[in-house]
């Protein structure tokens, strides 16, 4: 038997109108752990190249500000989480500066995000205002975590998946990953000695898993968390490209080559959408085969095809639409769980009789609901 035909790869389009660029710890730092400006302005020319022939606007997430305040501090590894925070807090002032040498004449500014800029939809809004007005204006901004007063339990946990949220954030049409690996291969290439690159990946979730090496020690990263940021991105309709270190790849791209792996976007779908997919689920709803049908033709959930519901949620959290066991949709809830529990399986006229108000007919409104191509089996819970 043949193998089959991979599907054609569209060509680099010729312009962008926004793209994010993410720089790893690693690419801006020697193998000592400090600073290395050689890399930092090398890096700085290639987005300016990238800008001038894509005629774009770039926003940068920038790692590297731990690494630099460890440095001026001469604090030496392991840390506590308080002196983590305080190297972040004296390195990201001094990344800032750089950046803005580097990028001169134009200005630059500094955004720091949490997760809760990301998961809490007014939150989200606002950031993504702040960031329209800042490119609007012609300033380049420089993102990064809030990493000087995050937590493990507040933190989106790396700068790969925040780039994918911030080009979310810009309806970015392109994410640009600098890494110190030239892209994917098909196994670990610093443990496999004829491990081989792959160019071109159509569907993230196809391959994700086949390299989980982890970060260097001067990043948090690694290609696994490349591989989540690009399913994001994907997802949203916007596509991914991971390239190797220093501003030539950069330039390289600027001119129509990938010195690492494309990964080619879904069809792309409305930023409040992308944002629902994903969101953190509080719970799940289970549906029959008739609303499974519904949902496909792009229907509302009604209370009438729930046949069960798992987890505490309130209104207006995100919950899983399941189905046979697997996920098929993600969702805002019309109604808290205790009161989702007592009108599953009811026509939308008995609603009223059994809470004693109907504010809403849907369970979960179709503008509030994401369908999930890939049913994903169900996470334990």
């Amino acid at each position: 038997m043949h193998a089959p035909t991979p599907p054609p790869v569209p060509p680099l389009p010729p312009t962008w109108r926004r793209v994010v660029v993410k720089i790893g710890t690693s690419s801006l730092t020697d193998e000592h752990g400090r600073l290395h400006r050689p890399s930092l302005w090398a890096i700085a020319r290639g987005i300016e190249t990238l800008c001038a022939a894509k005629r774009c606007q770039a926003v940068v997430v920038s790692s590297g500000a731990g690494a630099i305040g460890r440095e001026r501090l001469s604090l030496s590894l392991p840390l506590t989480l308080p002196e983590k925070q305080a190297a972040a807090a004296v390195g990201q002032a001094l990344l800032m500066l750089e950046w803005d040498r580097a990028l001169a004449p134009r200005a630059v500014a500094q955004l720091l995000l949490s997760v809760s800029d990301v998961q809490d939809r007014e939150r989200y809004v606002n950031a993504k205002h702040a960031l329209e007005a800042t490119l609007r204006l012609g300033v380049v901004p420089i993102v990064n975590e809030n990493d000087s007063v995050a937590t493990a339990e507040l933190r989106v946990g790396d700068n790969d998946t925040l780039s994918a949220w911030t080009a979310y954030l810009v309806d970015a049409d392109a994410l640009v990953i600098v890494t110190d690996v030239a892209g994917l291969y098909d196994a670990d290439p610093r443990r496999t000695p004829g491990a081989r690159p792959v160019a071109v990946v159509h569907d993230v979730a196809s391959i994700e898993g086949v390299q989980e090496r982890p970060g260097t020690t001067r990043g948090t990263g690694g290609m696994a968390t490349k591989l989540r940021a690009a399913r994001i991105a994907t997802r949203a309709g916007i596509e991914t490209i991971v390239i190797g270190p220093g501003g030539a790849s950069l330039e390289a791209l600027a001119a129509g080559t990938v010195q690492g792996t494309r990964f080619l976007a879904a069809a792309r779908t409305t930023a409040r959408k992308a944002w629902i997919a994903e969101q953190p689920s509080r719970g799940s709803v289970d549906v029959d085969a008739g609303a499974r049908a519904a949902l496909a033709r792009g229907t509302s959930l009604l209370p009438s095809g729930v046949l069960s519901v798992v987890g505490e949620f309130g209104f207006g959290d995100a919950v899983d639409v399941t189905s046979d066991g697997a996920v098929i949709a993600r969702g805002l809830s019309n109604y808290p769980s205790d009161a989702m529990r007592r009108i599953r399986g009811l026509r939308t006229h008995q609603i009223e009789s059994v809470l004693g108000a109907k504010d809403f007919d849907e369970v979960i409104h179709r503008d509030n609901l994401v369908r999930l191509e890939r049913g994903d089996s169900m996470p334990p819970r």
